[in-house]
């Protein structure tokens, strides 16, 4: 039985092929087209799933779309209808693409793929929540979904048992936590839909100066954790905005104009609606566990992706362990749709052992042959040096050593948004200028935005305060105490941004300003080379963390094929590419006529 999974039309178009309840590809579309995000319909990923599987579009027994396209255009019509005149601009710019495409999906999809079987469509939050249970490792479990809004749902909790999902009760539009977020993302001068990772990475700068107005004017909170949400303060019902004139009253201005300077109300209400998040996450937890009894909890939607509000989740102990869907945005609503098809529409069986999970650590997209990667360089004319898998991995774990930037293009692509040391930049943890470099010479992003450890699994602990692994890079903790630098009094009365450059730990380069860090944890089960890399630079240097950053630059998707990577690599600082058995030099290398092009339109030095 072969199904492939589609989402499309929002963003984050994602396919994912589902063989006999086997997890076989998955792939974001953004990464072959290089538009970030790309809401298109995902052919390239589809195509690609199709050939991981060795299958043709007539060897597809169902495809399921991960939401219900109809209900989703009643939510948005009596909306419209509710707040009509106003919003007529936005209705207007909404309507041609739903009528010309969204109501036929049934159709679209047929045409797109050339298919004549069966096409599925479970409603949206029962995809994220067949995302979250099904590939755990939990024969039963809690599940909660939170996101901006799927149909009517913004959020929703049930119970995942055998082979079956159940969804208990939920949150409707327009009262949302996502909806919220993005809210305070747009008037904090970030692109909604994107930019919410910047709001919460710019949370520990500021102080938690709106949380008490935040709850008294724009969300009536319960001690269950269902809120409603003050509409008169928000835009997103009916206009081209998230918030309006008297949100902008209630916070002393109007919103920041993206690429300005960011100052300290930015960074105090970015802080404030984080701590409303953790709250209400925290509430709905404790409620869910009352509800159900039960010992784990799974996680997915696009606000299962704030690994702040994760990471204070697990540290609650309100539930023995959690997992979370490392695509937990719509991508990962493709996957969610394939496996809720097996498993509740087809009622197969699910086998788990209550400790392996399924998505094979989430490196489940394209990879490229040493022989593909050399006929790429030998045709391009690219100086290269080839090695062995041991040779490779001694000769990275000295670069690190040396405080180089490196380029690490190896093995499957991660599906999600999370480079997990398949397409990442890697470089010294312990070096106190490596943020800055990578930041402003590699990425050509914001001075502030942190950097995540990759770890080996078995010395998480030694290094971080955590008890478990985290493989997906959604769990946040403190670094260790022993592993500190205790702040100056001078130091401590920084505010804002100055507290940017201040020394914190032993790895500097991957300790927040509150001495946190975005934790992955390498296993040498699902990442062999990695683990190997980063296992030679702990026995050389006596450190088993190294940063890594997902391979690209602001404003571009991860990279997906070996051209892209070396594209990403000649236009940035970074000082060697390691991609299959192959380490480039950058000194060796010749400039790319677009690159210099590249590097004019961007203003770069």
């Amino acid at each position: 039985m072969n199904i492939l999974g589609i989402s499309a039309y929002y963003h984050d178009s994602a396919a994912c092929l589902v063989k006999d309840g086997e997890i076989v590809a998955a792939a974001q579309e953004e990464r072959f087209t290089r538009k970030k995000h790309d809401f298109r319909f995902p052919a390239n990923a589809c195509n690609y799933c199709l050939e991981e599987g060795k299958l043709k579009t007539s060897d597809i027994d169902i495809v399921a779309f991960y939401d219900k396209p109809f209900l989703k255009f009643e939510r948005i019509l009596e909306t419209y209808l509710s707040y009509a005149p106003v919003g007529i601009k936005s209705f207007i710019k909404a309507m041609p693409l739903w009528i010309n495409q969204k109501l036929w999906m049934k159709e679209v999809i047929k045409k797109e793929l050339n298919f004549e079987g069966d096409v599925l469509f479970p409603e949206h939050h029962e995809s994220h929540a067949a995302s979250a249970f099904y590939p755990s490792p939990f024969k039963r479990a809690a599940f909660l979904t939170l996101d901006g809004v799927g149909e009517w749902t913004t959020a929703s909790y049930g119970l995942g048992v055998d082979n079956k999902i159940t969804i208990q009760a939920d949150i409707k539009f327009p009262h949302s936590i996502g909806l919220l977020y993005s809210a305070f993302t747009y008037y904090t001068g970030f692109k909604v839909n994107s930019g919410e990772y910047k709001v919460m990475g710019l949370a520990p700068y500021g102080e938690p100066k709106y949380v008490d107005l935040i709850l008294s004017e724009l969300v009536d909170l319960k001690e269950d954790g269902s809120f409603k949400m003050n509409m008169k303060y928000f835009n997103y019902c009916a206009g081209l905005t998230m918030t309006n004139k008297k949100f902008n009253k209630l916070f002393g201005g109007p919103p920041r104009k993206p690429e300005s300077q960011l100052t300290q109300r930015e960074m105090d209400l970015a802080r404030s609606v984080q701590d409303v998040t953790e709250e209400i996450m925290l509430r709905m937890a404790k409620h869910i566990k009352k509800k159900t009894g039960e010992k784990y909890l799974c996680l997915a939607g696009g606000v299962a992706l704030n690994c702040v509000g994760n990471g204070k989740l697990l540290r609650e102990n309100i539930f023995d362990d959690i997992w979370i869907q490392p695509a937990a945005g719509d991508a990962g609503g493709a996957l969610g749709a394939a496996m809720f098809t097996w498993h509740q529409y087809l009622n197969n069986s699910r086998i788990v052992d209550e400790q392996k999970e399924i998505q094979k650590g989430s490196y489940i997209g394209p990879q490229f042959s040493d022989d593909e990667i050399e006929k790429y360089l030998i045709k391009n004319n690219i100086p290269y040096k080839k090695y062995n898998k041991d040779e490779l991995t001694s000769k990275v774990a000295e670069l690190i050593g040396y405080e180089k930037v490196i380029g690490w293009f190896q093995g499957r692509m991660e599906f999600g948004p999370r480079a997990l040391g398949a397409r990442s930049i890697i470089g010294d943890a312990r070096s106190p200028k490596m943020q800055e470099t990578m930041n402003l010479k590699i990425k050509f992003r914001e001075s502030f935005r942190p950097f995540a450890p990759s770890v080996i699994e078995e010395k998480i602990s030694e290094y971080f305060e955590i008890d478990r692994p985290s493989p997906y890079m959604l769990l946040v903790a403190d670094v260790k105490k022993e592993k500190q630098k205790t702040m100056t009094q001078d130091q401590k009365k920084l505010f804002g941004i100055d507290k940017l450059n201040i020394v914190r730990s032993e790895i500097p380069a991957v300790t927040h300003v509150d001495y946190s860090a975005r934790i992955q944890s390498v296993s040498k089960n699902t990442n062999q080379l990695y683990h190997e890399a980063i296992s030679k630079f702990d026995a050389k240097e006596k450190c088993a963390v190294i940063v890594n950053t997902s391979f690209n630059v602001r404003g571009e998707p991860i990279v997906c094929t070996p051209h892209d990577a070396y594209k990403c690599f000649m236009r940035t600082n970074m000082d060697y590419l390691a991609i299959g058995s192959f380490i480039l030099d950058k000194t060796e290398q010749t400039p790319m006529q677009e690159d210099i092009d590249w590097r004019k339109e961007y203003e770069l030095d």
